[in-house]
């Protein structure tokens, strides 16, 4: 297991968004969903597409669970555990992410 590494702090996520951190030569896409420091990190690769775009996707809910839909084809993917909502065969890795003395810290 990997250990914890620091993306970013707290402060540089807008609330309502999400941001792209290259860790480790993976792109991951962080997302900060309200004001709290309830955050999310997933794999930041449309599979769809084969594009690094999913930090700029919308942020949405659907069944009381967090997603972002993809800029580019729309597909939705959970913010928990990655699953596509569209098509389970197109499901991308998450990651834990912890907020640590204002710190972003992501684990691979």
């Amino acid at each position: 297991m990997s250990s914890w590494i620091t993306a970013c702090q707290l402060d540089d996520l807008i609330p309502g968004t999400g941001v792209c951190a290259l860790i480790e030569s993976k792109q991951v896409a962080i997302f900060r969903p309200d004001h709290s420091e309830q955050l999310f990190a997933i794999n930041n690769m449309d599979p769809f597409s084969k594009s690094n775009v999913l930090s700029r996707g919308l942020i949405c809910e659907h069944q009381d669970e967090l997603w972002v839909a993809s800029p580019l084809k729309k597909q939705r993917f959970s913010l928990l555990d990655g699953r596509c909502l569209e098509n389970s065969a197109m499901n991308i890795e998450s990651y834990k992410v912890i907020v640590k003395d204002g710190n972003v810290l992501v684990q691979l």
